[in-house]
């Protein structure tokens, strides 16, 4: 008996493709905090109807992506000072954990990737181009955490990065960086060292450092 797959769902597709892009757009700095979004846009930009535009702002505000008010407009949030220092715990703890998990697997083929993802941080930075920095930063991350093989960790650590994405756009222009993240070269030195308390350190320093400047 062959089972014939069932057959896409337009809908379905365009909901998925809507949601994905601008997840991404969103975790990397491209939308900036408070920034208003409205169906009828997103829909024009997709060139899809209102229904998976809707259901991928849906979507997109349970993960804390979005916020949707009771009046239907769309928004980036704009984080508290305490939405920001508990965003920055949660990277506290649940980064320095996987990087710890990821290190066992820590190979010179993946050293030697990881160090070629910061050279194109070092890029992004000497061209002020503050998405582009994000999206490099986190490249530098995830490919040190998927090591780790803990896939329920990485997500909650994904949503996270989502939520702080137009924050981290706004810390950029705050610290004017001239030089890739020092903390980068301490979590290569750790990965060479297998210096687990040296990485935890590290990475746990990279994650929050920067997010703590904003307060205040």
């Amino acid at each position: 008996m062959v089972i014939q797959p069932r057959p896409i769902d337009p809908t379905t597709a365009a909901h998925e493709r809507v949601y994905r892009t601008l997840r991404t757009r969103i975790m990397h700095g491209e939308i900036g905090p408070g920034e208003a979004l409205t169906l009828r846009g997103i829909g024009k930009d997709f060139a899809v109807s209102m229904t998976p535009a809707r259901e991928a702002v849906r979507r997109l505000a349970a993960e804390g992506a979005l916020f949707l008010s009771s009046s239907g407009r769309v928004s980036t949030p704009e984080l508290s000072n305490e939405r920001i220092e508990e965003l920055a715990t949660l990277r506290a703890m649940l980064e320095p954990e996987l990087a710890s998990r990821a290190l066992p697997r820590a190979h010179f083929a993946l050293i030697d990737r990881l160090e070629a993802i910061n050279n194109g941080v070092s890029q992004m930075v000497q061209r002020h181009d503050a998405t582009g920095y994000i999206r490099m930063n986190l490249e530098f991350h995830r490919t040190l955490y998927l090591r780790a093989q803990a896939p329920a960790m990485l997500a909650m650590t994904e949503t996270v990065w989502l939520q702080l994405g137009p924050t981290m756009r706004a810390l950029y222009g705050r610290l004017n960086r001239t030089e890739p993240p020092q903390h980068h070269r301490h979590i290569l030195a750790a990965l060479k060292a297998g210096d687990e308390p040296g990485l935890r350190l590290a990475v746990r320093s990279d994650a929050t450092q920067g997010l703590r400047l904003l307060k205040g």
